[in-house]
């Protein structure tokens, strides 16, 4: 086999191979699956600190508490009032803990899941 151009008569040189799809598709596959991660982590995070900040009797009425709150709402507002008992702290644990298991169970799942891909 020879190591010239048949058009132009010129040597070639050994080049490098061009990027491997399976590589890229493979790396592309590890930044979805990080970027999936860090929503579920900032999501569940997001929730427990709602968690934290009313067992710790936090100021309602300060900026950062009222954004932490609305954002846990919103992120949780599939889930208010599975359950209903009469301690409040109770009640706001379970009803903000159960969908930041279920965001970090299924966030990380899926990102393994896209990792083995």
């Amino acid at each position: 086999m020879s190591n010239t151009d048949p058009v132009s008569g010129y040597q070639m040189y050994n080049q490098p191979p061009g990027p491997d799809r399976s590589a890229q598709r493979q790396a592309a596959g590890r930044r979805a699956a990080l970027t999936i991660c860090t929503i579920a982590d900032t999501a569940a995070g997001l929730l427990v600190l709602w968690i934290l900040l009313f067992l710790l009797d936090a100021n309602r009425a300060n900026v950062f508490v009222k954004f932490v709150h609305g954002m846990a709402d919103w992120l949780a507002g599939w889930s208010q009032d599975i359950f209903t008992m009469d301690t409040e702290g109770l009640r706001v644990i379970l009803n903000h803990g159960l969908p930041a298991v279920l965001y970090l169970l299924i966030g990380h799942g899926i990102a393994a899941r896209l990792n083995r891909a």
